[in-house]
């Protein structure tokens, strides 16, 4: 797989025919012509040396059955954030705390 990337633009070119069809599969699960397309985001780390391996989550997707969250609720207005992305969200009081990245979201002091 070829990856070009100009600015805030990346292209992927695959250089084989498995390539194409991941790539094609890639497409069709992140391109949702009637709703909303989801984004990928990156997890963890990419050093090479260590392990040469990339890891992104897709937004929007749900990684497991629901019902292996528990069902914490926060009881005030708040911000949560995943330590492992670091992707932040704003909460009302009485709203579930999301899972993101294999867990549930940590609450911030406010």
């Amino acid at each position: 797989m070829q990856i070009n990337i100009d600015k805030n633009l990346v292209e992927f070119t695959p250089e084989n025919a498995d390539e194409k069809s991941k790539l094609q599969a890639l497409w069709r699960l992140m391109v949702d012509c009637v709703r909303f397309n989801k984004k990928m985001v990156p997890i963890g780390e990419y050093v090479p040396e260590k392990q040469n391996l990339a890891r992104f989550a897709i937004e929007g997707m749900s990684s497991g059955p629901a019902e292996q969250y528990a069902d914490v609720r926060v009881d005030k207005e708040c911000t949560c954030y995943c330590q492992t992305c670091n992707k932040f969200v704003r909460l009302k009081k009485g709203d579930r705390i999301p899972p993101c990245c294999g867990k549930l979201m940590e609450v911030l002091d406010e």
